[in-house]
């Protein structure tokens, strides 16, 4: 290096956070290249010699001495022999190609938005469509999050530990994509003791959620361009999994009985295919009556259409026994059923699943295989024991109880502190409440509000496709005690009416 300013160039680089916590060596060997790269070191720039780099970096010649040797076998110098250290002369085509280093794009401070260049039709819908925010925290009033503080993780651990001893290195390589067969038996026993379905272990399929389900679904079931029927109002991740495959959703209205099958008869859009929460409507919380259940799988039977079953928390029923599911009803063998063990369980277990029919299980399970391959093994086997020793059982049992009781406190304090904002809805079951707006009020406003003391209030007209959108709120409470219940009710009331 010709200069002192050179020299200053050098030591700024080294002080660049990208290479803090590397070797000396190596942020020597980084910063050279970076250098090299933008042109501000030349083709065939004659390089200091090692001691007296070292010299004017006040540190050891071995340190410069490994930096240059990496950048020699990364093609980035020329070492001669009593001539010195040169940057290749062969570099400079290729560098006037690929032009100087651009800056880094920094990215907004929530994540990307706009257009990005680059991307295929799919690409850009899914970044246009902003993704799926989850809950990280424990926050009022989070949907589908459910009580994690009082999980059984002693008893986990000890079957983690289990499986561990019993299985040693065999869990540690890839797994069956369809599924750990022990843990395909236990969910097959529990869909057709407790939710009446009429499967088999070889129908199921162990995915890593229930949006993983619904993009299979969307993939295999539907062409891009092609229609889907949805409940509307309805699940958002399922619209966005089936949006994100270019599938066309039409919405098929919703009332107390839950979808309106007359509705189905009358679509012309050509769709072979439905997505359906029957057990608890997400998110108005109805029951499908059996008659529309009946009517549901005559209209896919007859239609040689598929049925997507979504049953995502029919275990917390609080007014007798859930009812029964649609798989278990149809003989035809045209629904596709999907449950998830992250409502039940805890959300960072990354574990749902499909029962299918017998003749989707081959592309659902290569589907599978392609997208991720399989579950890590050890998770499917320890909840496999989780549920085979009766333990799963009495975790539902005692969530149970204890929702039922944080939805009745909930209720109590919607009625005595927002009575005159929201109108709420009493769902059978389930772990939110839908809440209707009454006149007067903004359901964007409310949420502002509600925002500014800390709580977070999920919309209800995001749900809905169309022109007609009812606003309200959709107030999660499974993950809440009955004082944070409480004390957050107070707070929103507060701000609503300051």
């Amino acid at each position: 290096m010709k200069s002192s300013l050179e020299l200053d160039t050098l030591r700024m680089r080294l002080n660049d956070a990208d290479l803090q916590g590397l070797d000396l060596h190596q942020r020597i060997q980084r910063a050279l290249r970076a250098l090299i790269l933008d042109g501000a070191l030349q083709p065939g720039v004659r390089l200091p010699a090692t001691r007296t780099l070292a010299a004017s970096l006040g540190m050891a010649r071995d340190t410069v001495e490994n930096a240059y040797l990496q950048l020699q076998r990364d093609g980035f110098l020329i070492r001669r022999k009593g001539s010195g250290s040169y940057v290749p002369d062969t570099l400079g085509a290729e560098l006037r190609r690929t032009g100087p280093k651009q800056p880094r794009a920094r990215l907004p401070k929530h994540g990307p938005s706009g257009s990005a260049g680059g991307l295929s039709r799919r690409g850009q819908a899914i970044l246009d469509s902003g993704g799926i925010s989850d809950q990280m925290v424990i926050k009022a009033f989070a949907t589908g999050l459910p009580e994690t503080r009082t999980f059984p993780t002693g008893v986990w651990e000890r079957l983690q530990r289990q499986v561990l001893r019993d299985h040693r290195t065999q869990v540690l390589l890839h797994g069956d994509p369809q599924g750990a067969e022990p843990l395909r038996r236990e969910i097959a026993t529990y869909l057709n003791l407790e939710r009446g379905a009429k499967v088999t272990p070889e129908q199921i399929l162990v995915l890593s959620s229930t949006r993983q389900a619904l993009f299979l679904c969307a993939q295999l079931l539907v062409d891009a361009g092609k229609p889907i029927l949805m409940e509307n109002p309805g699940y958002f991740g399922a619209r966005k999994a089936f949006e994100s495959a270019e599938a066309r959703v039409v919405p098929i209205g919703v009332d107390s009985q839950g979808i309106l099958t007359e509705q189905l008869w009358a679509d012309r859009s050509g769709a072979n295919c439905v997505y359906v929460t029957p057990s608890h409507q997400y998110p108005t919380g109805v029951t499908l009556s059996l008659a529309r259940r009946l009517e549901l799988i005559n209209w896919a039977a007859q239609r040689g259409g598929w049925i997507i079953e979504d049953d995502y928390d029919s275990e917390f029923h609080y007014d007798g026994l859930p009812t029964a599911c649609v798989q278990g009803l149809d003989r035809h063998h045209r629904t596709l059923y999907v449950g998830t063990f992250g409502k039940t369980l805890y959300p960072g277990l990354r574990m749902g699943y499909m029962a299918l029919p017998p003749e989707l299980v081959g592309a659902f399970t290569r589907a599978r295989s392609i997208l991720d391959g399989h579950t890590p093994q050890t998770r499917q086997l320890t909840l496999a024991r989780f549920m085979g020793d009766g333990h799963y059982g009495t975790h539902i049992r005692a969530m149970r109880k204890l929702y039922a009781t944080r939805q009745a406190v909930m209720l109590d304090a919607l009625d005595a502190c927002l009575g005159e904002v929201v109108t709420p809805l009493r769902p059978p079951g389930g772990m939110q409440i839908p809440c209707f707006l009454k006149a007067g009020w903004s359901e964007a406003q409310t949420i502002r509000q509600a925002a500014g003391v800390g709580v977070h209030l999920p919309g209800l007209s995001r749900l809905y496709l169309g022109e007609d959108k009812q606003p309200g709120w959709l107030l999660g409470y499974a993950c809440l005690t009955e004082h944070e219940i409480e004390t957050a009710i107070l707070a929103l009331a507060r701000a609503l009416k300051a």
